[in-house]
């Protein structure tokens, strides 16, 4: 009987699952605000706040997710380096994880990225290394851990199938559990952008998978190729070019973008989500990034669709982290004027919609 036995030892595995799991039952849910509208609207908005996550933005649960699937694969194992293709909250999440675990971390970013994201990576422990052309990412963070007998997370082609869209408390199964009170308890939208594609997978299969009426809209913004993959139905659609909206966005259409649960795609000019950002920043009191500001713009837009109709109902959307982060960018005026962004004219279309419902944009 000829026999081949590859077994090892598990323990640091075992440990590493521990590890994991004990971050994450230290760890609190993240909050469900309410977003202030007129009462008399009909209409109520809610922002599930990522940003409370110990890494602060959206991506903690990713990162999370991608370890626990590269591990139990057994590509994990005790000393291998990790490497990630990624411009910022990504790695900063996934350097806090390798720390954790007692790992090297490798974030392979454009030389573009923020000084701010580029410090909290290296806070947590990471190094970065920098490419000139953004689509060069993926084959140079590939290179590098194979030259060093390392793992590549890949989460652009790893995050949908890394997350459990069943439950097991991601991030869909928490927004329909806090909102089970609420007036509207079933979202008319969840409203999400793309960055890997695996947020809007999880929500949008977790819908059918409950049979919830719920619709998924994903909003992209300049440069991404999500919405010309989407409109045209081509997986291999490409613009080269990098979003300016850190955190979302990408040059080609991502393996993990999963179209067909997508029920709705709005393309939200740049200029329009910083003054997005800006703007409800001044309505939360705090300050909130680029990405959320996108998603707050498409949720105005189906808001106002809503009250044109004369429908109430909820809607959802994401606050992916935290404005800080760009206090260098989205929220210095010589930087957007450096980028030939003007805010007058989408300021006013905000303006309108919070005093009379109404999208002009």
């Amino acid at each position: 009987m000829r026999q081949c036995d590859r077994s090892t030892p598990r323990d640091w595995v075992d440990n590493a699952v521990r590890l994991i799991d004990a971050d994450t039952q230290r760890s609190a849910d993240t909050h469900l605000l309410r977003y202030p509208l007129p009462s008399d609207w009909g209409v109520q908005l809610y922002l599930k706040d990522e940003s409370t996550h110990i890494t602060g933005s959206l991506k903690h649960r990713l990162a999370r997710s991608l370890f626990l699937y590269a591990i139990c694969n057994g590509w994990i194992t005790e000393g291998t380096t990790v490497v990630e293709a990624s411009s910022g909250s990504t790695a900063v999440s996934e350097a806090y994880f390798a720390r954790m675990l007692g790992l090297d971390f490798v974030a392979v970013m454009p030389a573009s990225t923020s000084p701010q994201k580029i410090a909290l990576i290296e806070a947590q422990g990471g190094r970065c290394h920098f490419v000139t052309r953004p689509p060069d990412m993926y084959t140079e963070a590939a290179r590098l851990a194979a030259e060093c007998g390392g793992h590549y997370l890949d989460q652009f082609t790893n995050a949908e199938r890394a997350t459990d869209w069943r439950g097991n408390n991601n991030i869909a199964e928490s927004i329909f559990e806090q909102m089970s009170l609420e007036r509207y308890p079933v979202p008319e939208w969840v409203v999400v952008g793309a960055g890997t594609g695996g947020t809007s997978a999880t929500i949008g299969r977790y819908v059918r998978y409950r049979r919830h009426a719920t619709r998924v809209a994903v909003v992209d913004p300049e440069n991404s190729a999500f919405f010309g993959g989407y409109e045209t139905g081509d997986r291999a659609y490409q613009t080269g070019m990098s979003s300016r909206i850190e955190g979302i966005g990408r040059p080609r259409v991502e393996p993990s973008f999963v179209p067909q649960v997508v029920d709705r795609m709005l393309e939200v000019p740049d200029a329009a989500s910083v003054a997005a950002a800006r703007f409800a920043s001044g309505v939360l009191g705090r300050k909130v990034g680029g990405s959320t500001g996108t998603n707050l713009w498409g949720a105005y837009a189906l808001i106002a669709e809503m009250l044109a109709a004369g429908r109430g109902g909820s809607v959802v959307t994401l606050l992916c982290d935290g404005g800080d982060r760009y206090a260098g960018t989205y929220f210095d005026d010589a930087w957007m004027a450096k980028q030939g962004m003007s805010l007058t004219a989408p300021h006013r279309a905000l303006e309108i919609f919070h005093e009379t419902g109404r999208w002009t944009a």
